[in-house]
This record gives C-alpha cells, sequence and structure tokens, in this order.
C-alpha cells in the first residue's frame, strides 16, 4: 500500500512539474517579455551556475531605477544580496594591496553578491582623497576609478557613500576643522549641518566625485551603471537637535543637490533607521531610549523630495546589550518588519538594510549565533520579496578577503573560514536570482511560474 501512495505521488508531481513546463513554454510565445526558465528551475543540480549566467547573458549593464516599491534593471525586478567593504579605495592605492581589492569582489561573485557598499570619501586623513576643501590627491581618486572598474568586471554594483558621520575617514568633524582653520566661528560638528560655508564644501565634494571622468574606463561617474546609488552620509546624527529639524533641512538641500547634478542614479540617506517625533506610535520599535535623541527621524527624513529607498541598519548587540542573546534575534525581527512595512505602507520606495552583522568580539558570540542572524535577516526579507515587496535588499557588514584580519573590528566575515555562513550567503543569493529572473514587471509577482516555483523549489524552507 505504502509503495502504491508514493507511486501516485511521485506520478503526481511528474506530470505536474510537465504541466508547468508547458504553461511557461506558452507564455515565452504570448508574450516575448516573460522570462522563459522553466528548464532552470529544475535543473537543481547546477542551478547556481545557470541562474548567475542566465543573467550575465541576457541583462544588459544598465542602471538600477526604481518602480513604486521595487527597484528594476531593464524593466525587471531587482531584490539583491550584498556586502559592505569599506577600505576598498584606499587599499587600492598601494599596489602591495590593490589585489585584496580583486579578489573580495571575486569571493563575493562567487557567492552570488551583487552589491557592494563602500567609501567614496577619505578627508583630510592617510591617504586622503580630499585633503582640503576641494583639493584632491590624483592617485587616490585614481584607486576610486580602479575599484568601480573592478566591480564592473565582477557584475557587482556599488553603493558610494559620500562623507561620515564619524572621525573614521575624516567625517563631518574634518569639515569643521577646515572651517576653523578658515577663521569660522564653529562650536560642534555638528555644524556640519547648518553652516553655509561647510554646506558648500560637501557640495563641492559630490560635484567633482559625481563628475568624475574614470580613469581606467572613461566613463563619468554619474553615467556609469556600475554606480547603484548614492549615499548621502554614513549614519548622520545631529545629537545637536533632537527635533530633528537641522538634520532634516541638510538632508532636503542635499538630496535635490546630488540629483541636480546626477539626475539618473538613485539617492539614498545613509540612516540607522530609529524612530522620531513624526511617528510616535513607532518609537516603540528603537532599541533604546537614546535612538530618539540622535536627531533622526525614520518616516520624516525619507519623506523628502530626491530621496529614492530607505535605509537602515541593525546592530542590537550595539544598540541593545553587547553580550549574545536570543533577545537581540527578537529585536532583529521585529526592527526589519515594521521597516519593511514603512516602506510598503508610507513611503511607497523600497528598503534595504544597509549594515548588519555580529561582532566576534561580543561576550557570548559563535559561529552558530551569526548564521542565525544572518539567516534571520534573510528569511524577513525573502518574505517581502515573495510578494513583490519593499524589502529591496540588504549588505553584510563586513566581506574581508584572506590576509585582512589587522583590518577586523570584529564583524569580518571571511568566506573561505566561514563555510556555513558562505553557504546561507549563495543560498540567499540564488534565491534572488532566480526570482529575478523568472517574473517580469508586468507580472506583478502573481504569474503561474510564481505558483510553481514557490511549490516546487522553496516550500517552507522561505
Amino acid at each position: 500500500m505504502e509503495k502504491l501512495v508514493l507511486k501516485y505521488r511521485f506520478l503526481a508531481l511528474y506530470l505536474a512539474v510537465v504541466f508547468i513546463m508547458f504553461i511557461g513554454r506558452i507564455e515565452s510565445y504570448e508574450n516575448s517579455e516573460s522570462v522563459d526558465s522553466a528548464d532552470s528551475i529544475f535543473a537543481l543540480p547546477e542551478m547556481n551556475n545557470r541562474i548567475y549566467q542566465h543573467s550575465e547573458m541576457e541583462e544588459a549593464w544598465s542602471l538600477v531605477q526604481k518602480n513604486g516599491n521595487q527597484f528594476i534593471v531593464n524593466g525587471l525586478p531587482f531584490y539583491f544580496n550584498g556586502f559592505n567593504t569599506y577600505w576598498l579605495m584606499v587599499f587600492a592605492v598601494d599596489q602591495s594591496t590593490r589585489g585584496k581589492v580583486t579578489e573580495v569582489f571575486q569571493q563575493a561573485s562567487a557567492v552570488g553578491l551583487t552589491v557592494c557598499r563602500t567609501w567614496a570619501f577619505n578627508d583630510g586623513q592617510w591617504r586622503a582623497l580630499q585633503k582640503t576643501p576641494s583639493v584632491y590627491d590624483e592617485e587616490v581618486f585614481k584607486a576610486l576609478d580602479f575599484v568601480i572598474s573592478e566591480a564592473k568586471k565582477y557584475k557587482i554594483r556599488l553603493i558610494l557613500s559620500l562623507v561620515n558621520n564619524w572621525k573614521a575617514y575624516g567625517g563631518k568633524s574634518q569639515y569643521v576643522k577646515w572651517g576653523k582653520a578658515a577663521g569660522l566661528n564653529l562650536t560642534s560638528d555638528d555644524d556640519f549641518f547648518s553652516h553655509p560655508t561647510l554646506r558648500s564644501y560637501y557640495k563641492a565634494h559630490v560635484k567633482m566625485v559625481l563628475n568624475r571622468v574614470n580613469t581606467v574606463t572613461n566613463i563619468t561617474y554619474k553615467d556609469d551603471p556600475t554606480i547603484f546609488a548614492w549615499e548621502l552620509m554614513n549614519e548622520p546624527r545631529c545629537e545637536s537637535d533632537s527635533s530633528g529639524n537641522k538634520l532634516q533641512e541638510w538632508i532636503e538641500e542635499m538630496a535635490v543637490y546630488v540629483k541636480s547634478v546626477d539626475p539618473k542614479h538613485l539617492v539614498e540617506i545613509g540612516l540607522e533607521g530609529f524612530y522620531g517625533p513624526s511617528t510616535p506610535n513607532r518609537v516603540q520599535f528603537n532599541p533604546n531610549t537614546y535612538a530618539q535623541q540622535v536627531g533622526t527621524d525614520f518616516v520624516r527624513n525619507h519623506q523628502v523630495l530626491g530621496v529614492d529607498f530607505a535605509s537602515v541598519h541593525i546592530y542590537p548587540d550595539s544598540w541593545i546589550s553587547q553580550t549574545i542573546s536570543d533577545s537581540h534575534i527578537q529585536f532583529t525581527k521585529s526592527w526589519i518588519q515594521s521597516h519593511v512595512d514603512d516602506a510598503e505602507n508610507f513611503l511607497g520606495m523600497p528598503v534595504v538594510f544597509a549594515e548588519f552583522g555580529v561582532s566576534a568580539k561580543d561576550p557570548g558570540y559563535n559561529s552558530t549565533y551569526r548564521d542565525t542572524l544572518v539567516s534571520t535577516v534573510y528569511k524577513i526579507l525573502l518574505n517581502s520579496t515573495r510578494k513583490g515587496g519593499g524589502g529591496g535588499g540588504c549588505l553584510l557588514w563586513q566581506l574581508f578577503p584572506e590576509g585582512t584580519d589587522y583590518m577586523d573590528d570584529g564583524y569580518a566575515v571571511i568566506l573561505s573560514k566561514s563555510p556555513s555562513t558562505s553557504d546561507i550567503i549563495s543560498l540567499q543569493s540564488t534565491r534572488l536570482t532566480t526570482f529575478n529572473s523568472l517574473c517580469s514587471r508586468k507580472c506583478h509577482w502573481d504569474c503561474k511560474k510564481k505558483h510553481a516555483m514557490e511549490t516546487f523549489l522553496y516550500h517552507d524552507e522561505l
């Protein structure tokens, strides 16, 4: 009896697969925009390579755009899995370390990562890009040219951040130092946001970077589809004004200015995602009460003209407690879901979780916990992806190649030394690439292939 049941189950599965492949063939004739990928769905042993190869062959290298709460490329959805490696430009300056840039992109591409976030700034520091206001080191600029050209070789798009909130790599404090040296009466690093001269310094930097002609590719940055988006600032905070008005005015001015120089590329702010005064009903999701006092306001900040998508960071080990606990996972779940809901229901734009990770230096840390955290982030975003929702992607903090351990802040993930994490990353990449390949925007994620894919490929694992 049991064998008979199994026989009929197998027959039913076989007939279903044949039917779905038949539907796929019909759709390919009926609608030239749909992607006929029925074969690749069911060739499971080779799916990783075939999916990636398919994407490279079919998609021209064109700009990422936005349609409602989805990113799109060539009219197709673009949900992505990505990473951070902030030091690429600095490493590319020196021939002895330049190879590490290539290694990062090679290794990232091998597990299907398609977006990298990195710094397009280094102000007044060692190997500074901007040595003083509007004075640049051409060798460092050439290093950034190299980073962009290497990213393109490995089909990785870049989110380029334009200044730091923190002192590392110069940041807003360096702008204030320059202002003081010029005789300005400045009393706080937050004067960066309000003083007209410092604003002019920042605008000059924006203009210089966006109009840069790449010495390797001969493509102007503002025309280069390798660049996914411009980030106004890494983790902006204005603690001297908890009302948020000072930072809001800066965002309003700079988002429009970036768009005036480069109307083609997407723009995001670089926020950590803290809820502020405009949404008192949402502050319950903040990790602590201090988060309401840093001058940021997730919903209000992202309603600014010129801002195309929302950004959020996830650091329970920094915001809640350094000691690892299950409460960190619960926070991560509610934090992600609340921001996805806001992106979909209030902002009408995609949201990117632009930094997330856990430090190996935390008390109670182990690799199993890191895998749990990464899987948690991926799973919640995948649930949004399945609905064609606003969870556009996430960027692990941070990916390092071997031999760069001396740069590790505790959060570095070296894929060759972390096989379980590497497998989790690769699986997420495969799933997202599959979604992107199978359903056109016209489908609105409600086509027959979507249901077939969910039934036969992913089941409850999603």
